[in-house]
């Protein structure tokens, strides 16, 4: 049986950044979608290389993965969770963002 992932809307993550909560926010577009902007405090990992990164995660923390339109940050949800990850996916993604951004 597949685990359902659990979700946080744009508008959830815009308020908990907004009232200063400490998330651990990973984007896992590619560089030139980054280049567009980021959420301010987001780790940037392409979902390609996130299996050679699974050292930067730790399984006392819960990660909000972040992509475009959520497709692949679903799909990224889904194999850290199944490493044992605590994972939440940014429904709509950025394109739904009305937050801040930030550009690298």
């Amino acid at each position: 049986m597949i685990e359902r992932i659990e979700i946080i809307t744009p508008e959830e993550l815009k308020k908990k950044l907004e009232a200063g909560e400490k998330l651990e926010m990973v984007d896992v577009r590619e560089d030139y979608e980054v280049a567009q902007g980021i959420i301010p405090g987001a780790k940037h990992i392409r979902m390609g290389d996130i299996p050679e990164n699974l050292d930067y995660f730790d399984k006392e923390k819960e990660y909000i993965i972040i992509c475009r339109a959520a497709h692949r940050s679903e799909i990224v949800c889904y194999y850290l969770q199944d490493q044992g990850f605590k994972v939440r996916n940014m429904v709509g993604g950025m394109i739904e963002w009305t937050g801040e951004l930030e550009f690298k």
